[in-house]
């Protein structure tokens, strides 16, 4: 198995409104079975908040809760993708939509199916 170095991407929704940054090894990327993840059906990377930084857009960000009303969904007002979220269960910690990198190639990189479906 080969170890990841961690390294500096750029994101952005389709429109370019919505800018940041971020700084991951990628040990993993995950699914979701929930309700909203099923219908967007992103790849998602695990960022510490100390590891994101948004450079632009965030008045160009609407929010999205449902069930609990914890875990806060992001889209661009604008063009409608949802670049990132923060997690319900780690609320210090977002979830990456990786499509929405610069130069990241998901390749190679084991993806965990998580249980959302199932959280009460």
């Amino acid at each position: 198995m080969s170890e990841r170095t961690t390294r500096k991407y750029l994101g952005s929704c389709h429109c370019g409104a919505v800018r940041f940054r971020i700084e991951t090894d990628a040990p993993e990327l995950t699914t979701c079975d929930c309700s909203i993840c099923r219908r967007k059906n992103a790849l998602m990377v695990r960022v510490h908040e100390s590891h994101f930084e948004l450079l632009a857009g965030s008045d160009s960000l609407t929010e999205y809760r449902f069930h609990t009303n914890t875990a806060r969904h992001y889209f661009c007002k604008v063009c409608g993708i949802y670049p990132f979220h923060r997690k319900r269960v780690t609320p210090d910690y977002l979830g990456i939509n990786v499509f929405c990198l610069e130069a990241f190639d998901p390749r190679g990189i084991p993806v965990r199916q998580t249980v959302g479906a199932a959280m009460a």
